[in-house]
């Protein structure tokens, strides 16, 4: 059983830490997207760096690496009464952590909206969808992509509790905590947020220069 979590855990997360952003820029347009607008390897950098057809296949790569890290897993550990199993729950945590601390670049990774996605699209497709849409209706009133992620997030739990009726407390312990890590990883914007400085999808202003260090 030991061997058995270390050997999943280890896989989830070596999956989650796949650069695709960092990668897609390096290899389309020969440049560190980390150098360019705010620093971060994600989808919203990587359309503002490499262009939107870049970001797309950034934001598809990262979520789909989760969603394949949790849905291998519940091949052979199947869903239970209340849900998935613990096994799966704790592969989506180790992606998502592979993705916002990636061993590939020194663990400075994103902030993991994308592959937590794809892990919750896994595991509660309802809750998934829903906070998706949450996060369109927001960014496409404010142009906010930061502010449509985090409130998407802090929706999760919510969403959660609405949704699955039956459910154990593994997926909402699970569920919870990948959220508070993609909001704790938004920390930044959240400050830019709060004295109105944050740019806006779509507009030409970079975020603040304080910010290019810290990679999302």
């Amino acid at each position: 059983m030991i061997m058995l979590w270390s050997i999943t855990l280890t896989f989830a997360y070596l999956l989650g830490s796949i650069p695709f952003g960092y990668l897609l820029v390096r290899f389309v347009r020969q440049e560190d997207v980390r150098s360019t607008g705010s620093g971060n390897i994600g989808a919203t950098n990587v359309a503002r760096a490499g262009g939107t057809t870049l970001g797309l296949f950034t934001l598809l790569l990262d979520a789909m690496k989760g969603f394949i890290a949790v849905f291998l897993v519940m091949q052979f550990a199947p869903n239970t009464a209340n849900g998935p199993s613990t096994l799966a729950i704790a592969a989506a945590v180790a992606a998502v952590i592979g993705h916002i601390f990636p061993v590939w670049l020194r663990f400075r990774g994103g902030k993991g909206i994308a592959t937590a996605l794809g892990v919750f699209i896994a595991l509660a497709p309802l809750v998934a969808l829903s906070s998706v849409g949450i996060f369109a209706l927001i960014v496409a009133t404010t142009r906010l992509v930061s502010l449509g992620s985090i409130l998407a997030a802090i929706s999760i739990p919510f969403l959660a509790l609405l949704l699955v009726p039956h459910r154990s407390n593994a997926l909402l312990i699970g569920l919870s905590f990948i959220s508070l890590l993609s909001i704790v990883k938004h920390h930044a914007n959240i400050v830019r947020l709060l004295h109105g400085k944050e740019s806006r999808f779509g507009s030409k202003k970079n975020p603040d220069s304080t910010d290019k260090k810290v990679n999302a």
